[in-house]
């Protein structure tokens, strides 16, 4: 499947609607964040949900979380974005990780934290009512999109097998096409944004 061709198939879907369906936006960071919310600022009314039970340090965590608020007050595009804090849980993450410990970026550790933290996202978004959810990890070359969109897709799946009602369906990402992961680095420097040097947790930062 061609992720981002579905996305802009989504968008749209969107574009038809009477009114800015709302979006939950889980992010990792603000730099990812900035060319995302770029991208989809006029096509949603977005909701950023900052969830990172897998980074290493209170303080690293609320780093990003004070970068974020700061670029929504400072680019003229991301001034109507929300953000919700998911709250700063990483014994979920550490329990989550048992056995996996020694494996390298990009292994089954890496999905499992991406599938703990969108499942936190969809949930939120199911108590919420939002129209749709998704994620910026994919806007990184060290990510692997197509765990990411598995993911999504299964998570509304279940929503699915398991409500009767109205489900947020999963907005499908790919925004490092067409240059996004270069923009966010531009992005970045115009705005003076923090860009960390690991994903968060400590056995990224340990190699």
């Amino acid at each position: 499947m061609n992720y981002y061709m579905e996305f802009e198939k989504q968008l749209e879907e969107a574009a038809e609607k009477d009114t800015l369906p709302t979006l939950l936006l889980h992010a990792c960071c603000c730099p990812c964040s900035s060319h995302c919310l770029e991208v989809l600022a006029g096509h949603f009314d977005i909701t950023v949900f900052f969830y990172n039970p897998n980074i290493d340090a209170k303080e690293e965590y609320q780093h990003r979380l004070d970068e974020l608020y700061r670029f929504t007050e400072e680019a003229d595009f991301a001034r109507n974005v929300k953000i919700v804090d998911g709250g700063y849980e990483p014994e979920l993450f550490y329990e989550m990780a048992k056995g996996m410990e020694h494996l390298p970026e990009r292994s089954e550790r890496c999905y499992k934290c991406y599938e703990l933290r969108l499942r936190k996202t969809v949930e939120y978004a199911m108590k919420e009512g939002y129209d749709y959810f998704s994620t910026t990890l994919s806007i990184s070359p060290y990510k692997d999109s197509n765990w990411l969109n598995e993911i999504g897709m299964r998570l509304e799946q279940e929503l699915h097998e398991c409500y009767d009602e109205p489900v947020p369906v999963f907005l499908f990402s790919d925004f490092k096409k067409k240059n996004g992961y270069k923009r966010s680095i531009e992005l970045s420097k115009e705005y003076g944004l923090y860009r960390q040097d690991y994903c968060g947790c400590i056995f990224s930062k340990r190699r």
